[in-house]
Formats: C-alpha cells, structure tokens, sequence
C-alpha cells in the first residue's frame, strides 16, 4: 500500500471514539510512524548489463538480496550489438540507469558526457576495495583526467592459444618469448600448399595489431591525445612484422567470417596459433575433444626483445550522476567485488577477476591455461582514454588490411593512419584549445 493511503487510515483510526483515549494516541503514533519509515526502506536498483555477464549476475544477487533486504536490483541485459547506442540514447533522454556494466574503452565518452559519478571518495573509505589488489594497467582504464569513475569488474587481454604437440613435432619446447622466436616458429609451422598456417589473424579484427602496437614504448597518440602517432618508429615496426606475417604466406588473409569454425580448425591443424581472450579457454575445452585437451596450451604475448605487453581490456562497474540510489548502487559494486563473488562469476561465466587476491582461490588457482592471463596481466597497457579511440582503432585496421593486400606500403599505410586520425580528433583539439583555463590541459 502506498505511503498516502496508510496515512489516511492512521488519521481515521485517530478520529475514531473507542477505547480508552490514551490507547488511542499509541495506535496513531505507532501507525503514521511507520508510515514514515517506509519510503526509506527500500530501493529499487537498475542495473544495466551487457551480453552473457546479465544471465550470469542474476545467479549472484539473491546472496546480495538477502544481506540488503532493502534493496531489490533490477537487471536489464542489453545485447552487444546495440549496447553502446542504447546507453547514449539513454543519456539523451535523462534515462539512465542507476548503474551499469561499461567497457573501459567506453568509459571515456561516458565521462565526456559528464554522465559518470566519481568514484573515488567512495573508495577512500571502502574497507572492500583496494586499488593495490588490482591489476594497475586494469584499474588504469578507469581514471580519466585524474578522476576515478568505474571500478574493474572484469578483465580482459589477448595472448597466445597454441598447439603444443604441433611446436614440439617442429623442434620447439616452449612457446616463443620474442617476435624473433615466434617469426621463426611461425616459418617452421607454415605450409600453405597443405593450407596450414602459423597463426589465425582475421583482417577486420584491430585486437591482433592493437596488442602488438602496445608492446612498443612510442604511444599511439601524441601531445596529450591531440594527434595520431601511427608514423613512430614503434607502430612501424609493430605494422611491418604483422604485415610481413601475410607476406610470408604465415597467416591467411581473411577474415573471421571466412575463417569459418577457428576452433575446430585450430584442433584440425590449420593453425598453430591464435590470438584471442580468456573466454576462448572454455570455448576449447568444450570443442575440442578429450584426447586434445593436452595438446593445447596459453602463453603470454611475446615482444619485441622480450615478454611482450598486452593491451588493457574489460569493463568495469559505473554509476550514474542522475541516480536516486547511489549508496545502494555503490553496496552492490562492493558486493561483487569480493573474491569469492569474482570467484563465483568466472566459475559461471569465464570472465576473469581484476583482483589479485580473487585469484587465490578457486578454479583459477591451479589452472595454468588460465594462468597465463594472470601473467599477461602484471603486463598490460591501456589503450589512450579519448571517446573517439574505437573509431580510430577500426580505421587501423581498416588501412592495415590495404596494407596486408598489398595496395599500401607500411609509409603509406601510417600516414594515411595519421591523417584519418587527425581528422576524427578535429573536435577534440578544438574543444582543448577553447577550454577554460581551470579545465584542465588534458581533457
């Protein structure tokens, strides 16, 4: 029943001429007190999710649900393919949820938009979240311009799938640790008269050159984020090994659509490599058959002159500034922030804790397939926090893919990188330019 309605009774049942009067006053100011504990008793929480994490966080509520009966979460799961408009449609709109799952290479645009609530004063009294449990490349992602706006709810990086029988039938005891190594394995596993190749790159996919441009020291944009770095010594060489890996008849050029089942393929033979993310080990695990579950294996990415660096991926847990409920929306990203809870979450879904601490424990533990993303994670980098960055890095790779097909050179290919770069940052430099001084030089 509604507040209203209780207090009108609570008024009726004052006016009326029964018992004695003193019984009378205690049943009214019980009743309108009562009354007006109610609004603050409970709060309704919309959490938006995106793709699978939605199925899997409803498992995990009800523990949360039970600790905070005066709280019921609300769980909208938004498909991938039309997340990102939705949560811009919604913040034009003035409907934004009270929290949300937001992909880190988002969060910026987000906190363009002047959408996000800080974060950090929450965190400074939190006795559940500590930012030297996580990942540093990780909780990285989440700082713009200095200011804190999402916590890390799971993490994500590219590294090496690869056939261990495969490496050893061709003379090699361990997967390589430098591009030199690998180039040569790559060679030694290529045959494309029998249609068999060192590694699957699909050409419309930017995560394969984005992980080994981040492995060079030069960033991929310069003088705070105004202007594309693409002709840097650097992304040269990171642009000229994944070339020549085409060149080399190393890898096909084509595309995911093309390269049809990888897994199965990767389990036929036809590549020895792979590079993809940690939802892949249970991908394998459940496609490959019994007797080829010792065959494969993960391994960091190599580099340049040694263990290479990955690229900084996943999403984390936002609040809106237009939220009514932000203490509760703020006990729920603690509640799965526990290790057991991140625990429970990967062992429902496979996503991958941002705490060091969540991997003290459970499946991850003795897991050295998973093990390896723990590794790569102590050497990750984030890619540059500017909203326009996705666009950038599919303009990548769209001109990496002429140069693949040979209709670039690598000269060609980084300029015409810069200038496409340069044109899609004219709004940014502009508005940089025009700031307030108070603003900030680097937003």
């Amino acid at each position: 029943m509604k507040h209203g309605g209780w207090l009108r009774r609570s008024l009726d049942l004052c006016s009326m001429r029964r018992g004695p009067w003193l019984a009378r006053i205690v049943l009214c100011v019980a009743l309108v007190s009562s009354c007006g504990r109610a609004p603050g008793t409970s709060h309704e929480l919309t959490f938006w999710t995106i793709g699978r994490e939605g199925e899997a966080v409803v498992k995990l509520l009800p523990d949360f649900e039970r600790a905070h009966p005066d709280i019921h979460v609300n769980v909208q799961q938004l498909p991938m393919s039309a997340a990102h408009q939705k949560l811009l449609t919604a913040f034009a709109g003035g409907s934004t949820p009270d929290m949300a799952q937001v992909g880190n290479t988002w969060l910026p645009e987000m906190v363009a938009l002047d959408a996000m609530e800080p974060l950090q004063a929450r965190v400074d009294r939190s006795a559940m979240i500590k930012p030297s449990d996580y990942f540093a490349s990780i909780w990285a992602t989440n700082v713009v311009d200095g200011t804190l706006y999402g916590v890390p709810w799971y993490v994500d990086t590219r590294l090496l799938f690869y056939r261990k029988d495969l490496l050893k039938a061709a003379g090699f005891d361990a997967p390589p640790r430098d591009w030199a190594q690998w180039r040569r394995m790559l060679a030694a596993l290529s045959d494309p008269q029998r249609h068999t190749y060192g590694v699957l790159l699909p050409t419309n996919e930017y995560e394969q050159l984005m992980s080994l441009a981040v492995q060079e020291p030069d960033p991929l944009l310069r003088d705070g984020n105004r202007y594309g770095n693409f002709e840097s010594a650097g992304f040269r060489r990171a642009l000229a090994f994944y070339v020549d890996t085409f060149r080399q008849h190393q890898a096909p050029a084509i595309t995911n659509v093309e390269a049809g089942n990888p897994w199965s393929e990767f389990g036929r033979g036809v590549y020895a490599f792979y590079l993809s993310g940690p939802w892949n080990i249970g991908e394998f695990r459940k496609r490959l058959p019994a007797d080829q579950q010792d065959d494969w294996s993960t391994a960091p990415l190599p580099g340049p002159n040694d263990a290479g660096i990955g690229a900084a991926g996943g999403s984390s847990l936002v609040i809106f500034r237009t939220s009514q409920h932000k203490d509760a929306a703020w006990q729920l990203i603690e509640f799965l922030s526990q290790p057991q809870v991140q625990q429970r979450f990967y062992d429902l879904l496979g996503d991958m804790p941002p705490r060091r601490s969540s991997w003290e424990g459970g499946a991850l533990h003795d897991d050295p397939k998973a093990l390896a993303f723990r590794d790569q994670l102590e050497r990750a980098r984030p890619t540059p926090a500017v909203p326009e960055w996705e666009r950038i890095a599919n303009e990548m790779q769209l001109i990496a893919a002429q140069a693949v097909a040979g209709e670039l050179t690598i000269d060609q290919a980084v300029a015409e990188m810069n200038r496409r770069t340069d044109r899609i940052l004219e709004k940014r430099r502009w508005m940089l330019d025009h700031a307030h001084p108070d603003a900030g030089a680097s937003r």
